[in-house]
């Protein structure tokens, strides 16, 4: 996707900053209130022509990827109204292209699925087919929570943590976090995985929407070191092994642990219920130990959002318990992704305590 530039107009260096704020959070569809609208108002007021109000309108609901790849009909309406809104409020030449937006917006069917688009440093944009309702068929796994856009940030600041290693991530749900990382960084092989079938499908949709081959092909550590130490550039030589797989917290069987023997496991907003965690609780352990049992080392990073602290601190005690160690690293210090930064999410680096290893065996 294009930034404000491409359209040829001429505008100031901080207009062309607003129409980029503009774009990132219309495409992620944001909060209308966290939107910049008040000092668009102001420079429409300052500014006397629609210039501006133009190239916002080019950069979101006129741009090639809302007619692909669009936002809810509910949300390209409610955008278009704030800004016909702050257009009347001002005296600024009249423009007939956000009456004509809007016509079209409201001549639409309104459909369950939605899409979002994250952008990349590079300008390259993360696709994401989502559900409009936060809970839909019985599962939050069909949107994209906050927490996933934090991790997926501190990993694209950490990518030497996650190169030539075999990810497993549980509760991928619409998969923002894993494509983040198999676009940014060179895993060896990255494993999505959920327990709800609906959530499976349109996973494998989103992978595959985002130029992300969905790979049968196992990678040796030969692979890797090839690619490390001769890196030519090649599509091959760079793709990680991607793969989509289903998994029961609550009924993971030994061949599963044996097969999927992850280095690094990465969740993400997955403590938020009592009964969901004590699962969480279950299945780390049982990776863990069956790592150290084959004399390796896996390491969980999770990031949450912590919405109810006692929740949260009943979590860690349950880790405590099991002899699962926990410390809370810093989070990611750029600002890649829109979402609201004074949500509390922290970041935890879980590992299986030595001690207690010992004494399981």
């Amino acid at each position: 996707m294009s930034g404000p530039a491409g359209a040829g107009l001429v505008l100031g260096d901080r207009d062309q900053e607003l129409v980029l704020a503009f774009q990132r959070a219309f495409f992620a569809m944001r909060r209308l209130d966290s939107l910049p609208l008040a000092e668009l108002e102001e420079r429409l007021k300052s500014s006397k022509d629609s210039m501006l109000l133009q190239q916002i309108l080019q950069q979101t609901v006129l741009h090639p990827v809302c007619n692909e790849y669009p936002p809810s009909v509910k949300y390209r309406r409610l955008f278009l109204a704030e800004l016909i809104k702050k257009h009347e409020r001002t005296s600024t030449e009249p423009l007939d292209d956000l009456y004509n937006a809007l016509g079209e917006v409201l001549k639409s069917e309104d459909l369950q699925l939605c899409h979002k688009n994250y952008f990349l440093l590079s300008g390259e944009n993360i696709r994401l087919g989502e559900n409009v309702a936060i809970i839909s068929e019985g599962t939050t796994g069909l949107v994209t929570w906050e927490a996933a856009l934090f991790f997926a940030e501190w990993a694209m600041e950490n990518s030497e943590l996650f190169n030539c290693r075999t990810i497993l991530e549980l509760g991928s749900g619409a998969g923002l976090t894993g494509i983040a990382i198999c676009k940014t960084c060179t895993p060896k092989q990255y494993i999505f995985s959920d327990c709800h079938s609906n959530v499976l499908q349109q996973l494998r949709k989103n992978i595959l929407s985002n130029s992300l081959i969905l790979d049968s092909e196992s990678w040796s550590s030969k692979n890797c070191e090839v690619r490390l130490e001769n890196n030519n550039g090649s599509e091959e030589n760079q793709r990680p092994k991607i793969t989509v797989v289903g998994l029961d917290w609550s009924d993971v069987t030994q061949e599963q642990l044996t097969e999927l023997q992850p280095d690094l496991i990465v969740a993400t907003d997955v403590v938020y219920d009592p009964e969901v965690f004590l699962c969480l609780v279950s299945i780390l352990e049982k990776f863990l130990i069956s790592a150290e049992k084959q004399r390796r080392r896996t390491v969980v990073y999770l990031a949450s959002t912590v919405r109810n602290p006692e929740t949260y601190h009943q979590f860690k005690m349950e880790l405590d318990k099991v002899g699962i160690g926990h410390q809370v690293i810093p989070g990611p210090t750029r600002t890649v992704f829109p979402y609201n930064r004074c949500t509390k999410i922290e970041l935890l680096k879980i590992h299986l305590e030595t001690e207690m290893f010992t004494h399981c065996l």
